[in-house]
């Protein structure tokens, strides 16, 4: 077909110019090699457009045409699912409900839509919609007005609340799916774990959305409101769906709601969050006894008739207390047990809700139900569906069950099947698996009940053991001095390559800080720090995440557990930058860096005391005190000339000491100190590691070229710009290049070089475009407008 073809035709297209064998792209990405030859052959397409986003960036793929990647591999999934058909077509009864117009037939603008919603990438995939959806009429049409909205007008948010198992995320889910054509830049679904102890931050879930809607999107800003009104712009015009599912509480929600336009958000919650303004209420009590008697007679209808009395069925209901969850568990059972008539399970299931009549009402009014489908499972998915309940996390991959059951691989995944096929395991995107909430409670008690406390213990320690030393294998490979894996972790999973470093820490980062908080509690002090340490030079590249404060808390506690004063200094001073550049917050990077400097005087250790100073310098001048920075940072350089430390010489306090100098109306001096650093950096006598060098070697250009700018020395900024700005390490600090590019505009302008202006000019604006600096974005273009009117008179340059 041609739009499989098409898509195929990119993919090869991308892959040769990537100049790698099929092996290494396929590695690279994350997919068997067989798998790839089938994509660039035609045969196939992706089941998710996070697996194409992969490919796209191993093979360093443009953003227009990572988007027409998308684009094409949209299309040729469409034709892969069935899922595209003429207004004319015979009804298959597989396509969505459509919304009800008095007619029976689907809106004009239904004709020839997608199955189902748009897709979107990765973790926020929309999980299937159950296709027997039963009920709810009402509060489908109420769902529907909303969406059917003035695109000009206040954006739709309505809040679903519920107790558990009532159905609320069925109903969002099949909500959107049947509303889909209303929303065709994509549909988004994001659970944000409002039941854990450490829900799923705002900051984190706004981050997923922008990348979501634009996959080029670059930098974004630290502080949650920037971030909000970030999201609130790129969503801005775009016709979507966002489901924000189990959520905590009010402060959770307000950040990622929309103020104007055609995005509609659905919230679920347990709770009703009254303190949200401005939103539609849509509270859902357990199903009307008509509509679950419906929804049962659906699920069991391709049964035998015998036993399946309208008695039998209300009595099934109205055990299962009308709530869908338990509900469909039932009619899964029966489907599993054709031997099984209506009227016996109705029998053995009020025998059981007998013998359970002391538990209350609310979570484990569906225990019975549970119960009834676990003990059909074989002896193995039991094992593996007891021990689920000890994942630390919301979810995990095939290999951390493997870990937990103690079984093969095979075995471990015709396990995960059974759990699926049984509906008492979720696997709402690919090789990722969570119990719902009401499931994890008990599978809990059945674990406590089947298994003694020693094997439980013991499971429990070997996947946190294996999570830490998974996650300090995986953060080692970002150190640069790094030549090797340690010699831990599980083969399967040691990520041997950078990228799949990355892809290992941010999937499994909630399972690895869950043990890294279960090793701490332990008193595993040397792991905590281990792990930490571990993770300090991938920090650098993942800055966004919110937990680093929470990770160098954990191992700075651990080395003051230990009396270990050196390691305490060294995570106090990792703490402080967590401060600065995380939160935002130099008095308490200052606090950290400060106790660090008590830490490294009681350790005797005048290279970490250098770090101390060198820290404390870059958060007073964070701050926005040069004077109190100026002497720390001096400090600092004589320390680490003293121990011979370059990176901590070069690459921290000679920065810090230049920009001090700078502030403090000192600039010939700071020159000196940008100098400096360059000559050291470029010296293999006194420069640090290659790829630290390197870095080095750019920012000290960029400072050396701003300040001859802000001293108008036109020339002096070329000479030293133009050089640097094509250095290899420059194009990997897309900012920096950008900030060099915006210098040479201004100085050429200056020189009388307006063409070589606008062409400076119009570099820094595509990258800053590039990684979304939209604010930096329209002063460089305000400033290239300002040129534009000398260029009639510039004579040719």
């Amino acid at each position: 077909m041609k739009e499989l073809a098409d898509f195929a035709e990119l993919l090869r297209e991308l892959k040769e110019r990537s100049g790698l064998s099929y092996e290494a792209l396929a590695k690279q990405a994350h997919m068997s090699t067989s798998t790839l030859h089938r994509y660039c052959k035609g045969e196939g397409v992706p089941a998710d457009n996070a697996a194409v986003a992969r490919f796209a960036r191993v093979c360093k793929a443009t953003s227009e045409e990572l988007n027409e990647l998308h684009r094409r591999w949209a299309l040729a999934d469409a034709v892969r699912n069935g899922a595209r058909r003429t207004a004319d077509a015979e009804p298959t009864g597989l396509e969505p409900h459509s919304t009800q117009t008095g007619t029976g037939e689907a809106p004009p603008e239904a004709a020839g839509r997608q199955r189902g919603p748009a897709s979107a990438p990765g973790l926020m995939a929309m999980p299937r919609a159950v296709p027997d959806f039963t009920g709810r009429s009402q509060e489908l049409n109420r769902l529907a007005s909303l969406a059917s909205g003035p695109p000009d007008g206040p954006a739709p948010v309505v809040v679903i609340s519920g107790q558990p198992g009532v159905g609320k995320t069925s109903l969002a889910v099949h909500a959107v799916t049947e509303l889909s054509h209303h929303f065709p830049d994509g549909c988004f679904f994001v659970d944000l774990r409002g039941l854990d102890a450490r829900p799923l931050d705002p900051g984190i879930v706004l981050e997923r959305l922008i990348r979501a809607l634009d996959p080029a999107h670059g930098w974004l800003p630290l502080d949650l409101g920037d971030r909000a009104a970030q999201y609130r712009s790129v969503a801005a015009g775009r016709r979507i769906a966002v489901i924000l599912d189990n959520a905590a509480d009010e402060a959770q929600i307000r950040p990622l709601l929309p103020a104007t336009g055609a995005t509609m958000t659905m919230v679920t919650s347990r709770r009703m969050l009254t303190g949200l303004e401005g939103v539609a209420r849509l509270p859902l009590p357990s199903m009307p006894d008509a509509e679950a008697r419906d929804l049962l007679e659906r699920l069991i209808a391709g049964l035998p008739d015998a036993g399946r009395t309208a008695d039998a069925v209300s009595r099934l209901a109205h055990s299962c207390g009308n709530l869908p969850l338990a509900l469909r568990i039932v009619g899964n059972r029966l489907a599993s047990r054709p031997d099984w008539s209506p009227d016996r399970l109705a029998a053995r299931l009020e025998d059981e809700e007998r013998r359970l009549d002391t538990l209350t009402a609310g979570d484990l009014e569906v225990t019975v139900a549970f119960e009834l489908s676990y003990t059909r499972l074989s002896s193995a998915a039991q094992r593996l569906f007891r021990r689920l309940s000890l994942i630390p996390g919301p979810h995990c991959g095939p290999e951390l069950t493997a870990v937990l059951a103690g079984l093969p691989d095979a075995e471990t995944e015709d396990a995960l099947d059974e759990l699926v096929e049984f509906g008492l395991v979720q696997s709402a995107f690919t090789a990722r698996y969570r119990l719902h909430d009401l499931m994890r409670i008990f599978a809990r008690r059945r674990l406590e009940q089947e298994e003694p406390e020693d094997e439980r213990t013991a499971a429990e320690t070997r996947a946190v053991d294996w999570l830490l030393d998974t996650a300090t294998a995986a953060g080692c490979r970002f150190d640069p001095a790094f030549t090797a894996l340690p010699g831990q972790g599980d083969d399967r999973v040691r990520p041997a390559a950078i990228e799949a470093a990355k892809q290992w820490l941010t999937t499994e980062a909630d399972n690895w800080l869950a043990a890294l908080e279960l090793a701490a509690a332990t008193g595993q002090w040397r792991r905590v720090i281990d792990v930490a340490e571990a993770m300090h030079w991938f920090s650098d590249r993942w800055i966004h995440w919110g937990y680093w404060p929470r990770v160098f808390t954990l191992s700075s506690n651990a080395a003051a557990e230990l009396a270990d004063h050196a390691a305490a200094a060294t995570h106090l001073n990792y703490l402080s930058w967590a401060h600065n550049t995380c939160l935002g917050d130099p008095a308490g990077a200052s606090d950290c860096a400060r106790r660090a400097q008590a830490e490294a005087a009681l350790a005797g250790d005048p290279r970490l005391q250098a770090w101390a100073d060198s820290y404390l310098a870059v958060a007073l001048l964070k701050a926005g005190n040069p004077h109190g920075a100026l002497p720390l940072a001096a400090r600092a350089m004589r320390g680490f000339r003293r121990v011979n430390d370059r990176e901590g010489m070069v690459m921290h306090a000679l920065s810090t000491l230049g920009r001090a100098l700078e502030r403090t109306g000192k600039p010939g001096q700071a020159l000196r100190a940008y100098r400096q650093r360059l000559a050291l950096a470029s010296d293999p006598a006194t420069a640090p590691s290659p790829l630290i060098a390197g870095m080095t070697r750019v920012s000290a250009a960029r400072d050396i070229g701003l300040l001859h700018l802000a001293q108008g020395r036109w020339q002096e900024v070329v000479d030293t710009l133009e050089p640097a700005v094509a250095w290899e390490p420059a194009s990997n600090i897309p900012q920096w290049q950008a900030q060099m590019y915006t210098a040479l505009g201004q100085a050429r302008h200056k020189l009388g070089q307006t063409r070589n202006a606008l062409a400076d000019m119009d570099r820094a604006l595509s990258i800053y475009r590039q990684i979304g600096d939209d604010n930096t974005a329209q002063t460089v273009q305000a400033m290239r407008h300002g040129l534009t009117s000398d260029l009639a008179t510039s004579p040719p340059s």
